[in-house]
Order: structure tokens, then sequence, then C-alpha cells
């Protein structure tokens, strides 16, 4: 046997040890490979979080990916266990959610009995061997371990161990205790050690690593290491040989659908998608009936009937529980989907395109997004779901929180000792905006924030912040995904308690389970949807109509009115600052348009240089060109330029006679994650397609070049649609049912582009008229009173709901008389709860009282005073003089978020007059290029990733919003004001084209301080 065969590495663990391990699973498995181990162990402590990642990256390097863990016991001993066979790994994970479950997250502990219960296929390495382990695990399922680092008090105990292993009878084997792959990550390690155990590096004493030595060694070196125990070492290829488990044989098996008697899961599928699809299509058209039997017949030899009965079993739990829910993704390419009703989009009618969503040849299983109301109705959703399930059969995918900038800026910086001042200063530069400037380099920040890189101390910081980025931080939870199994998921990956209660995690995230093919269904909170859903309830009772929204009314005249006027906020999709910058100029006139308008405000699009030549030939100012005369009936409607994913895989299945999963193949190669190899593969294989078909020259470059700039970014068709017709719809409500739709948004904050302050606004200059909060009248949430809207006691902020109420059930039994009788009345008040409604004006209707006079009232009431005195009321005006204008403006921001009240700029509108200041109103009748001034308060800063430093600002005056655009050099010379001020007075040239009007600044200045709302700031 050669010698670097010799060795095989049992302990290794990872940064999924969380604040135990320097370096990602990827890492370790590649100095596997550079060292020629053939096989490495993988034994992060109590899980196996990053086990998918190890078995894929080793699969990839060619070593064999072993998997176990390090398990804490109750008795304050560790011992690592690896999994031999599929039992053992099943057992493993049982364990793993035994000890998880009934211990609070990121806690727990097995016991000695456990381990018993669970021995079965697992072989225990220990460092304290002992009868109790010979008969949990069995004579020859037991190692002692020992490990060498240069430590003497290390050696004395490996000779006692040894010594203890040969009066028990049991073989040794040696580890190196792996916790990084390359000895500099061990300073990285020190420092997660502080992290663990909040203490700085000054004063870490022992609890850090003496040497760099617990690093991938070599099998030679460890040969070396332990030349005078050659058995221990020859001995971890015995017990690597008997490790058989690898994550391929993860036996994972998604649940099979309970159907009646006689019945098949295929046969019962086939009788719902037929019943829906006579519902659907009317008539049920031929065209329609081949793309739903050429769906069920793939579904059926995929054997997914199954699958597709859940998600439609969960499509119908919402729809009897009054439950908005609308399926999108790829599932939107789908007919069955379609007819099932998991999906609104009709895909044979937009001729989308099946293979994006499922295919022979993808070999992974499709996937369902259903969008659902955020909040408690998505909660119900979830927990049916547990329910139908078990505890033990249904989890959220988890999401692994890594260090980024900030926090990794923050926990390095803790551990070197560093100031809190310079800390946060470190930890505010290193925040995450949309653009990174090139001379924002992280040296750059480091030396704004007033540190020194020639410094020892700062140099190091430094090299350990860039160290741990990306690493994995700790477990959160995944926003909708959920994983289900037939029988127990816990034999598949560990489960753990999430923060929310009732809501469980595996230990994987989605990419994770993905790789190991366990299907997820993302169930996600979407806030139009509950807004939708609230003002469908609403309309009744304030209008008297009943509105249907499968049946909206096409084209509505109004809707298209103002989307082609950018008059947007509130809408969904459609509101942002690019969006409405462009929405003039695209003019949407049909739903489709509206389809193209959501995708085209992307990345995708913007990087790919399609949106100006989109616009150019929808205005007739270009030719459209379909590249070559085979692709017309794909890129026409897109007049000749590809905006969506399934365009792309039309054209390399046209133009190159691509198969449906060939095509697939391509888009995924050219995905997220791009790789070079894998495109230039493909690129080959394109252009020997192109060939056979004749296509060659300009057009061949044409067309690959199209492919290879789109592919990264493309959005989905379908998904587009599926938002398409939200975004009609929350069109279509606003316009016609401001006062619901409104009053919806405000109850399902926070959400959307803008915030409450700037949509009450809007919804005042469309004639609503938006009530005050008031004790006397005002519910938890916002209410509509006759056509005006009351806001909520829920912006009274600092108000707890359980006061409000108690606000309430105390005004059922009968009217508030006076300040003192709400205080007397409603004991669960607090001080500054009661101090707070005074602030906003919610109890001047009591006493007939301005605000200082409630605030008076108020605190005289909330005293407290003997019985005798207690029913007195004291009455008439404090001597406090009313607020100012001013005044209230604060006191509403600072209370509420929102004024009723006139907006802050007409209070200034004499002083703007004088300074030859237009209002947003007056821009439409400036000609472009003349030179103007405008002010307002700043509710949106941008600076997006797709636009070279140019920073976007809106503004909002009592009569509209503007926009200024910001070079980067103007803001290099402005950035304080800019970034400062909430009012400000900007000069600069009118730039009118094609109805899409800005400012482009030259000079700008902060106006005096007041109250304004916050602002929505490089989002």
């Amino acid at each position: 046997m050669k010698m670097t065969e010799s060795y095989v590495e049992l302990h290794a663990r990872s940064a999924f040890s969380f604040l135990e391990g320097g370096c990602v699973p990827e890492e370790l498995a590649g100095a596997c490979s550079a060292l020629q181990m053939p096989a490495m162990a993988l034994v992060d402590r109590n899980g196996v979080y990053g086990a998918p990642r190890f078995h894929m990256a080793a699969k990839k390097a060619g070593v064999h990916a072993h998997i176990g863990s390090e398990i804490t016991c109750t008795n304050g001993v560790s011992y690592p266990l690896l999994v031999a066979t599929r039992e053992g790994y099943q057992n493993l994970c049982r364990l793993v959610t035994r000890m998880k479950l009934r211990a609070k997250k990121g806690e727990g502990a097995a016991t000695l009995e456990e381990l018993a219960e669970f021995s079965q296929g697992l072989i225990c390495l220990t460092r304290h061997p002992g009868e109790k382990l010979l008969e949990i695990f069995g004579r020859h399922n037991v190692y002692a371990e020992l490990q060498r680092h240069y430590n003497r008090e290390e050696e004395a105990r490996n000779q006692a161990i040894a010594e203890r292993a040969q009066s028990l009878g049991i073989p040794v084997v040696a580890t190196n205790g792996v916790a990084y792959a390359v000895p500099p990550q061990r300073e990285l390690l020190d420092v997660f050690t502080c992290v663990r155990n909040k203490v700085t590096l000054a004063t870490a004493g022992r609890l850090l690593e003496r040497n760099s030595e617990r690093h991938v060694k070599t099998p030679a070196q460890m040969a070396r290491l332990f030349a005078d125990l050659p058995g221990a070492i020859a001995r971890t290829l015995e017990i690597s040989s008997r490790l058989e488990f690898t994550l391929a044989d993860l036996g994972y098996e998604f649940p099979r659908y309970p159907v009646p008697p006689g019945e098949t899961m295929a046969s019962f599928l086939r009788k719902r998608v037929d019943e829906g699809a006579h519902r659907r299509y009317q008539p049920y058209h031929e065209r329609a009936r081949r793309q739903i039997e050429r769906e069920l017949a793939l579904i059926e030899k995929l054997k997914l009937e199954g699958y597709f009965l859940i998600v439609w079993d969960i499509v119908r739990f919402c729809r009897e529980n009054d439950i908005l829910a609308q399926g999108r993704g790829s599932a939107a390419n789908s007919a069955v989907c379609y007819a099932l009703e998991i999906t609104a989009v009709d895909p044979v009618a937009m001729d989308l395109l099946f293979e994006r969503f499922l295919s022979e040849e993808r070999g992974e299983w499709p996937d369902i997004d259903i969008d659902l109301p955020s909040g408690d109705k998505r909660e119900s959703v979830i927990q049916h779901v547990y329910q139908r399930f078990g505890k033990l059969g249904a989890a959220m995918t988890a999401n692994v929180i890594t260090y980024r900038g900030r926090s990794a800026a923050r926990e390095v910086g803790k551990a070197l000792g560093f100031e809190i001042s310079s800390l946060e200063r470190l930890s505010s530069l290193a925040r995450t905006w949309e653009w990174k400037d090139p001379k924002e380099t992280t040296e750059k920040q480091f030396k704004d924030a007033g540190l020194d890189l020639s410094h020892p101390k700062v140099r190091k910081f430094f090299e350990l912040y860039r160290m741990a980025q990306d690493l994995p931080r700790h477990l959160g939870q995944h926003s909708g995904g959920m994983v289900i199994c037939q029988g127990q998921l816990d034999s598949v990956v560990p489960l753990e308690p999430a923060t929310m209660p009732g809501r469980v995690v595996v230990q994987w995230d989605k990419e994770d389970c993905a790789d190991m093919g366990i299907i997820k269904v993302d169930l996600l909170g979407l806030g139009m949807m509950a807004v939708i859903e609230e003002t469908l309830k609403r309309i009744p009772e304030t209008y008297g109509e009943e509105v249907d929204l499968a049946h909206l009314p096409q084209n509505d005249p109004a809707v298209f009115a103002a989307l082609q006027t950018a008059d947007t906020i509130g809408m969904f999709q459609v509101e942002s600052r690019a969006q409405m910058s462009s929405l003039p100029r695209m003019r949407p006139r049909s739903f489709y348009d509206i389809v193209v308008q959501v995708a085209i405000i992307r990345p995708g699009p913007i990087v790919g240089k399609m949106v100006h030549p989109y616009l150019n030939r929808r205005q007739g100012r270009e030719r459209p060109d379909c590249l070559h005369p085979s692709l017309e009936p794909v890129l026409r409607r897109t007049l000749g330029v590809p905006l969506f994913q399934e365009q792309l895989l039309k054209m390399a299945m046209i133009a190159a006679g691509f198969t449906g999963g060939e095509a697939e193949e391509l888009r995924r190669a050219m995905g997220f994650k791009r790789s070079e190899k894998r495109m230039a593969e493909i690129e080959v294989k394109l252009r020997a397609g192109m060939e056979r078909n004749g296509i060659r020259g300009e057009a061949q470059e044409a067309i690959v070049r199209s492919i290879t700039a789109f592919a990264l970014y493309g959005f989905p068709e379908s998904h587009a649609a599926s938002f398409a017709l939200l975004a009609y719809a929350s069109a279509y409500l606003k316009c016609h049912y401001l006062a619901a739709f409104t009053c919806a948004m405000l109850n399902n904050q926070p959400m959307g582009f803008y915030a409450p302050a700037i949509l009450i606004k809007d919804a005042q200059r469309h004639g609503l008229r938006v009530l005050p909060v008031d004790v006397a009248v005002s519910d938890w949430n916002c209410t509509i009173e006759g056509r005006c809207l009351r806001l909520g006691l829920r912006y009274a902020r600092g108000l707890r709901e359980q006061a409000a109420q108690a606000i309430l059930q105390a005004r059922a039994l009968r009217p508030f008389s006076s300040v003192d009788d709400l205080a007397l009345r409603v004991r669960d008040l607090r001080r500054d709860e009661i101090n707070r409604l005074a602030e906003i004006g919610a109890l001047n209707s009591l006493d007939q009282l301005h605000r200082r006079d409630a605030l008076w009232q108020a605190q005289r009431a909330i005293l407290p005073v003997g019985q005798l005195l207690e029913p007195l009321e004291e009455t008439g005006p404090s001597p406090l003089r009313a607020m100012e204008i001013e005044e209230r403006l604060w006191a509403d921001y600072r209370g509420t978020g929102v004024t009723v009240g006139r907006h802050p700029m007409a209070h200034r509108r004499t002083e703007m007059d004088a300074l030859g200041v237009k209002r947003a109103s007056d821009l439409a009748q400036v000609r472009n290029g003349r030179r103007v001034r405008i002010a307002g308060s700043v509710i949106v800063r941008q600076r997006p990733g797709t636009a070279k430093g140019f920073v976007f600002l809106s503004m909002e005056d009592e009569t509209g919003i503007m926009n200024a655009i910001i070079t980067p050099d103007t803001f290099d010379r402005y950035k304080l004001t800019v970034l400062g001020e909430r009012f400000l007075l900007i000069e600069g040239v009118l730039q009118n084209l094609d109805g899409v009007i800005s400012v482009k600044a030259a000079r700008i200045a902060g106006l005096p301080q007041g109250a304004a709302p916050a602002s929505h700031d490089f989002h």
C-alpha cells in the first residue's frame, strides 16, 4: 500500500459546527483531494448541517464523503459518531431530532440511554473509553481516539486512553481533530471561539488553540506523527471501508396521496384535472386537451402524481377556508396546474413552455410556489401542512445565516477588542448598498472609518474580516419553503425548533434539499395578496358591490390610464421609481403589456441592454428584428427582443434543434452560478445544431450572443404573467375602490415600496378623506367611515395591541366621557401610551381639547390617587398653549409616522414661490432642457447596481412626486447633503422624454429641518 493511501481523516469539522470550525465543507473536500487522501468524515457538532455541501464537493473532487456528527451528551462528554449504514444514518437523524426538539433553539444534549436506543449502524470514536460505550455500541463499533498536536498534556492523556483501551480490549485509531483546512484559518477559529464565549482575544487565555496543527494533514505527515502506532493509522482505512453509507443512498420518498378505494393516484389526478379543465376552458378545446394529455403522460412516467395531488390539496384547503392562493414561478407554465386551479395563468393561451417547469432530462423535482396572504392566513396553511403530515413528517427548510459586511466587522472587531465607536463606524461603512463604487474598496472603507491599515492590529482585523465573509454564523428559517416526506422526515434529515413557535426546520437549506432530491413546496407570504383579500371583503360593506377576482373586467380604461401616466403608487410590481420612469414610454394598452412591464425592469434586461431597444421599437423608432426568420414566432410579440427565459429555451429548440431538456440544461448552465466550462460545451452544441439547420454567419453569431448575454438574468414569462395578474388586480381595485384598497394597504404594512405616509398623501391627492386616530371611534386596524378612511390605533406608535383591545372592550360597554374616564376604565394603559395618544390628537374628541390640554389631562388622570378623589374629573382648559403647525407635524410623524393634515411642503409654499421653486404638478408644463428648481421631502434614495454610480432621488411636495438624477461627480460633491437632509432644494436641467420627467441635478442644498416621514433608502 502506498504511503499516500494509508490514512483517512475520520474527525473533521467545518464552519457548520457554528463557531467551532474555520472553513466551509468544500475547502475540506478540496484539501482532501489535493493531499491525495481517498476519503474523509465530516463530523460537525450536533447535526449534519454541512453534509450535503461536503457530499457534492467530494463527489466532484473524486473523494469518498463519510457522514457523521459529534454528539453532545448530558454527561458533559461529546462522542463523534460515524455512519456505517443507511439504518445508522436514520438513527443519527432521529437522535439529533430528539435532543433538538425538546431544547431551546441552538441547544440540546442526548442521554446515554438515547445513544443506546439509536446506536445501530453507528461507529463511535471516543477519548473517554468505558464499559458503558461497549454496552451501547458493541465492542466492534467503539474505537479509542488519539490526537497529537504537539501538546504535552494531550500526550499524557493519549497514554491514559491507550492503556484504558487495552484493558477494555478495543482498538485505538488516529485522527487529527481537523477544525480548518489550512493553518492560517486557525486565527479565524480563535475569533469564533471568542464570539462563542463572549470574550476578546486578549482575555480568552486557554480557550484558544495552542497552535495551528488542526489542519488537514497529508497521510505521510500523519504516519510520521504516529510512527510509534502504525496500527492507529492503518485502522483509519479499515473503519473507512466499513462506512458504506453515502448521501446518494438517502432513501427520501415523497408522500403518497391517499385516494378512494378503486382509484390510483394517476386515475384520481386525471379526474381532478378533467373536472378543472372543463371549468377553466369553455369550451375545452383540442389544443388544451393535447397539452394536458402530454403533461399528464410525463407526470405519470416520472411518478409525480402524488406531488401534484398534495399541492392541489393545499390549494383546495385555502379555497375552502377563504384564503386567497395563487401559484407562480415555473408552475405557471403547466396546463395541469392551471386546470387544478393551482395557478391562474392559462399557459396554452400564452404559449408558455412546459419544459421550463418539467422535463424528463432534468432529473429533478418540479418547483411550485404558492403565494398566500402574509400573516395569520399563511401561518394557518403552514400549520395545516404540519397537521396533515405529522410533527415529524413536514418541516420548513433552513436558511443559513452567513457572515456579511456588518456582522463580520462587528464580531471580528469585538474579538480584537476594538472600541465600540470604531466598531460602529466600521459596521456602518460595511453596509450593503445596491451599487458598489469601484473606488469603494474595503481598504478605502477602513481609511474612511479613521483606521490606519499600516497598524498591525488594524491590518489583522482587515485579514480576519475578509476571511469571515460568507462563513455560516447560525441557522435561520426560509421564508416559506416546506419539505414533506412519506413516513417520518426525521429519518432523512434532523429537525430542530425554529425561532418562531410552532415551527420546525430541517438542518439543510433549499439548495441542499434540491441537491439531495428532497421536494420543497414554497408557501410564500405576499403582502399584496393580503391587501387584495381584505379589499375584496371591504367592497360589499362600503360600496354595496361584489367583486370577483377571477372575473375582473379586462382592459379597464381607468387602469391603463393610470399605468400610462405612471400614477401607480401602491400598485403591485409597477410602483417603483424605475417602473414609473418607463411606464409613460411603454404606455401599456393590454394585459400582455403589463407582463412585459413587470419583466423589463429587472437586472437581466437592464444589464443585457434590452430595455431601450424594446422601448424604441415599441415607439416606432427602431424596426423589430427577430435575428432569423425561424425565430419570428418566438420573438414577434416582444418585438424581436428576448425578455423571457422561455424565449431563450425556444430559441435553442428552434434554431439548434435542442430538446426541451437540453434547453433547460442550457438555462441551468448559464444560470446564477454559471460554469464557464459548461457554457463553452453548450455553445459548441448550439453552433453545431444551428449549422445543421443552415443558420450560419452573422445570424448565428447574433443568436449565440443574444442567448449567452441574456441567459444569466432572464425572467420567466410565467412568473411575470402571475405577477401581472396581481398588478392588474391591484390597479383595478385602487382605481375603482380607493378607500377599501388604501385601508387594506395601511393594515398590511410593512410592504411595498412606499411608507404609509406616502400612501396616505397619494390617496388624499386622489380625493380620499383620511381621518386621524381617535380613541372614541378608531378600531385597532384602519376602517372606513362612509367613504372616508379612519386611521386605526395600530398607528399610535408604542401602543401595545393588548392595551388597544382593552380600550375597544371598555368603549363597547359605553363611550368614554373624558380623559379621566378613559384612564379610570382602561387600567391596561401605561403612562407612555396615554401620553402618546394625547400627543397625536387621539384624545382631542373626548373633551373638545387641543393636544396639550389632552397631555395635561392625561398626566393628571394617570397619577395614582385615593378612592375618595378617583371619581372626580377635572374639566376646562389647561394652562398650556396649543401646539403650532410645525409642532403638530413633528408630533404626527414621531407618534404615527404619518400626518392626515396638509403636506409639510404646503406650509413652506410662500417661501418656495419666492425662490422660484416649481411644484411637482407644474413640471409637465416646463419645456425640455429648461433650468428649474424643485424642492420637497426626500422619500426615496436609490443607487442601483445597474446605473454606474448614478443616484436617483424621489421627492414629494403637496402636489405629487418628482424625480432627480444625480451624476456620480455631483453626488461626491453633495454627498453629505443628499444623505443627511430630510428636505432638499435642487437646481438643474429638466428632462422630459416621452412624458418621463426628471431633473438632472447641478446644485443641491438642504432646506431648514422640519418634520417629514422616513425615507426608503438604498433598498
